[in-house]
């Protein structure tokens, strides 16, 4: 399956997602969670709180798979994502917060994993895009997220998921690096 193809699909689950039945049964929630609905840990990245909110994110899916197409194929691409998502909802259940819907922080991690990508690959624009998402999430840390976007998608930006998605999206893409170099050395 072509990355094009993977987008369709991707987008369309996250559509189905929104029947408000299979929303309900897929959104991270706290109580449900700790009364042993563990795959919302993951399935909650592909849910979101109305329709301009699945479509934003399911642009910036399409848009950030493009900048980054050169490192990515379907296979790891899925390893990824699912990798994300289950690092956010997991990593989620040490916040305060409650509820969450979105793929914003998965977004987060894949556009750093590409960050991180071009710099291995000696782009220098990787420099300035870790640079840019870095700054983005450190300041929205401490300002929440845009109102606008807020306003948009009809709840709290989820800046946790954010920050959580661009550590895991940098660890992700060190790894290897790190397996090599430990391989290496003996």
């Amino acid at each position: 399956m072509s990355i094009r193809y993977f987008i369709v699909f991707a987008t369309a689950l996250m559509a189905l997602c929104q029947l408000s039945s299979l929303q309900h049964t897929l959104a991270w929630d706290r109580d449900a969670i700790l009364a042993g609905e563990v795959w919302r840990l993951v399935t909650g990245n592909i849910t979101h709180t109305n329709w301009p909110h699945m479509i934003m994110n399911s642009l910036a899916l399409a848009t950030i798979t493009f900048i980054f197409r050169r490192y990515l194929n379907t296979r790891l691409l899925s390893g990824l994502i699912v990798f994300l998502a289950a690092t956010i909802g997991s990593t989620l259940m040490l916040s305060p917060m409650h509820w969450y819907a979105g793929l914003s922080g998965v977004l987060h991690g894949i556009f750093t994993w590409g960050a991180i990508k071009d710099i291995q690959a000696k782009d220098k624009l990787g420099w300035v895009l870790l640079v840019g998402v870095t700054a983005k999430v450190i300041g929205e840390q401490f300002t929440g997220g845009s109102s606008s976007s807020a306003e948009l998608i009809g709840a709290r930006v989820a800046v946790e998921a954010h920050l959580i998605g661009a550590v895991a999206g940098f660890c992700f893409a060190i790894t290897p690096k790190i397996k090599n170099h430990i391989a290496n050395r003996h």
